[in-house]
């Protein structure tokens, strides 16, 4: 065992040995009583310190931000043309399938919530915070695209504040979204920049 390990072990018997358990824990029997009781609540326990409407229906507009991301990310895909669109159309399919990972992922979530993830077609665009806007040319599509990555940067800075404590779980799986959503961002810039160049 490494001394680190070891005085976390010394430290835990002394807190033990002082009152007799973890102040910080529940005991045994109340977690127990409490696990039995709310059986068919799933994963939401009473420990759950978010409100659970409101986190439903923010997963639900990052939900819809998202499919509205696939869609448009897959229009330029599709439209890119010359030679360098043939050079980015790899990237923009590339970020296609991770937007559509990371709806994935929130519908998931949604689910395990006790909620349902809401994919109507009707809706999606007005519950997204992204625009589906086309684009004409490659660097309009680019431009776009970048816009709509740093409104899901702005969006889910904001749902992760909001969130602080009160659901780890949902804040750490936006917190890696949000990294994805980053990187997005700054390759499209560099995108934006090359495009610039080739035309000045």
């Amino acid at each position: 065992m490494s001394t680190n390990n070891t005085q976390i072990a010394e430290q835990t018997k002394s807190v033990a040995a002082t009152d007799g358990k973890h102040s910080f824990l529940s005991d045994i029997h109340t977690l127990r009583e409490r696990a039995r009781k709310h059986v068919f609540n799933g994963a939401v326990t009473p420990g759950y310190g978010a409100n659970r409407e409101v986190v439903l229906q923010l997963l639900n507009e990052a939900l819809a931000t998202e499919l509205v991301c696939v869609l448009r990310y897959r229009r330029h895909y599709f439209m890119a043309k010359g030679g360098l669109g043939e050079a980015i159309k790899g990237e923009l399919l590339k970020h296609s399938n991770e937007e559509q990972a990371h709806a994935d992922q929130l519908a998931e979530r949604i689910v395990q919530l006790g909620g349902e993830p809401d994919m109507n077609p009707l809706g999606i665009s007005e519950r997204s915070h992204s625009e589906y806007v086309e684009g004409n040319s490659l660097a309009e599509m680019v431009k776009e695209d970048l816009i709509a990555e740093r409104v899901a940067i702005e969006s889910y800075t904001e749902m992760i504040r909001y969130l602080g404590n009160g659901d780890p779980t949902t804040r750490r799986m936006l917190e890696g979204i949000l990294a994805v959503e980053e990187e997005h961002a700054e390759e499209l810039a560099s995108m934006l920049d090359t495009l610039a160049e080739k035309v000045s």
